[in-house]
């Protein structure tokens, strides 16, 4: 893969289970935050699983789409589009009802000195949302920060560990859920908790940035010393898939790969294939934030892209300059300050 287009097309192909999964969820697809760094690629392959099954459904994806072609880049792949902004009362309700919502509004970084605004997003507008589609199914994106740092020898958190989210931001993605759950349980709205860590796009993800920094010979902090990763196109498709999932009360469900990624493994992997070698800072902790995907695995089957490929893929898209984009994952981070 050596450009956007091939990087797409591979990210966006929907497989026999999603095109059948599709098929059991009645209604049309609603995508609130198609603008972020996820949404589009689901989007794409929503339209896809849809044309490849012979469906009747629309996709149709909500951003303030402030900037860029991205709306034109949509609605020339069949994709409709609305252009609102969802803490705006009156553009909140002019949205059409439909039966399935696709969560994917949120705020993270640059929430340190604007904690206000993360908070009305991420803990506030779930509220509203939730109000307005008591009647339809939500997935509702969440993150693995909600969990607490965990010793690495216990190999991630599942579903039935404490949440004990470490900063702002995690605290408020612990409030969208809690948030969505009493509306669950007040209107029986079908809800599922998407805890996601953390998704690989070449153009950006926690493989790119060690990549990168092995390439230019930059020093790798590694005492957050394991992370978890998984193909974006993998991620998307059971996303879309855990529209059967939803329940009252919420599903919660871990999602990411099998793998305790070892950061210094990694790095020396890049290294290998860049001749170089890695620069490391700082020693491994026992504890990271690692979760246990192993429900969304019995669910889903295992992720179909594995570790070995996402860093093939990512040396050779940065050996070809692939295009990136400029937003870290800051998956070092111990103090949930982002």
């Amino acid at each position: 893969m050596n450009t956007i287009e091939e990087l797409e097309l591979k990210m966006c192909k929907p497989s026999e289970s999603l095109i059948n999964d599709l098929g059991k969820v009645d209604g049309d697809i609603l995508i609130l935050g198609v603008g972020g760094k996820m949404g589009p690629t689901l989007a794409k392959l929503a339209i896809n699983a849809i044309r490849a099954g012979h469906l009747n459904k629309r996709v149709i994806g909500v951003s303030r789409f402030s900037k860029g072609t991205l709306k034109d880049e949509l609605e020339t792949f069949g994709i409709e589009t609305i252009t609102a902004d969802l803490l705006n009362d009156e553009h909140l309700k002019g949205l059409p009802d439909v039966k399935n919502v696709m969560y994917m509004a949120g705020n993270k970084f640059g929430t340190s000195g604007n904690e206000h605004f993360t908070w009305a997003m991420n803990a506030y507008l779930p509220g509203r949302v939730a109000d307005k589609y008591k009647d339809s199914r939500i997935v509702s994106f969440s993150t693995g920060n909600v969990y607490p740092l965990t010793p690495v020898v216990k190999g991630g958190t599942s579903e039935e560990h404490p949440t004990g989210p470490v900063g702002e931001y995690a605290q408020s993605c612990l409030g969208r859920e809690r948030v969505f759950t009493y509306f669950s349980h007040k209107n029986s709205t079908q809800l599922l908790h998407f805890r996601l860590n953390y998704a690989i796009d070449l153009r950006y993800g926690v493989l790119l940035e060690i990549a990168k920094a092995v390439k230019a010979r930059q020093p790798i902090n590694i005492s957050m010393g394991h992370a978890n990763v998984i193909w974006q196109g993998d991620a998307n498709e059971m996303a879309l898939r855990s529209f059967l999932h939803c329940d009252s009360p919420p599903t919660i469900l871990n999602v990411t790969g099998p793998e305790t990624l070892s950061i210094r493994w990694a790095a020396t992997r890049f290294g290998e294939i860049f001749g170089i070698d890695p620069i490391f800072e700082g020693a491994e902790k026992d504890t990271a934030l690692l979760s246990n995907a192993s429900k969304s695995h019995q669910l889903f089957g295992y992720p179909k892209v594995t570790i070995r490929e996402m860093i093939e893929w990512t040396a050779d898209w940065i050996m070809n300059e692939g295009a990136t984009i400029n937003k870290p994952t800051h998956f070092q981070e111990r103090e949930g300050n982002y």
